[in-house]
């Protein structure tokens, strides 16, 4: 189920046709850039993105003959790591796929799908960047409930697709430096899941020499490691196999 909640229709929901509720290359930043997608097409692609990241479960397995028809109205960019994944999913047992959604990103550190979690680790200043988050949802009229936490990547896709675009735009490209490291990680582990994160880059704005130190930087030093002050939220990584 989605952890966003809105009344009101809006676009890519209706292109998907679900109800609100993807060789490692040479250089993990050299296709992290929008790839000419529509503004529809870039709401769409991370609609599909945000349930693919979700724990993989009964509802998915309802929406994917809808998602794999949606997919290929996208353009290559992101059609083709998706529907690779989509293909993935067909052919693996759902306990499989389970088993390794679990193992990669509740087991690994350096998979972390939370992304506040790559910017403040376990300190005290992560609650608060975690509120910003749901601040941002509630101020453009959305509801999150307590099945994840707000700053998880399938959830700042989805609102980011249904959601006040260019807030869902600023939250992303905020933390584009995380997710291009998450992409990263996704790919040296051989995880399939790296294609849905090769689609999620492909809706991101083009990475600047910057965003690059930043990547770097945050690679070397990994997350903060204090653990003091963490209310509002419970911060620290934890199984998301029982969550959405």
């Amino acid at each position: 189920m989605s952890p966003l909640g809105r009344t009101a229709t809006r676009e890519a929901a209706e292109f998907l046709g679900i109800p609100l509720r993807l060789r490692r290359p040479r250089s993990p930043v050299e296709s992290l850039r929008a790839h000419g997608l529509s503004e529809r097409e870039v709401a769409a692609t991370r609609l599909a993105t945000s349930w693919l990241l979700a724990y993989p479960d009964e509802a998915l397995l309802d929406r994917l003959d809808v998602l794999a028809a949606a997919v290929l109205e996208l353009p290559a960019p992101a059609s083709t790591p998706l529907s690779a994944f989509l293909a993935h999913l067909d052919g693996t047992p759902m306990g499989n796929v389970q088993r390794h959604y679990v193992e990669v990103f509740d087991m690994k550190r350096r998979a972390c799908p939370f992304l506040t979690y790559w910017t403040h680790g376990d300190t005290r200043n992560r609650g608060v960047a975690i509120l910003r988050f749901k601040q941002a949802y509630e101020e453009a009229g959305f509801s999150i409930g307590s099945e994840e936490l707000p700053d998880h990547l399938a959830v700042v896709l989805e609102f980011a697709a249904v959601g006040e675009r260019v807030t869902g735009d600023a939250l992303l490209a905020e933390h584009a430096a995380p997710i291009a490291l998450l992409r990263e990680a996704l790919h040296d582990l051989g995880s399939a899941y790296a294609h849905v994160l090769d689609a999620v880059v492909a809706t991101l704005p083009e990475v600047t020499p910057e965003l690059q130190a930043r990547m770097a930087q945050l690679a070397a030093a990994g997350p903060p490691a204090e653990q003091v002050g963490l209310e509002p939220f419970p911060t620290a990584p934890t199984p998301t196999g029982a969550r959405r």
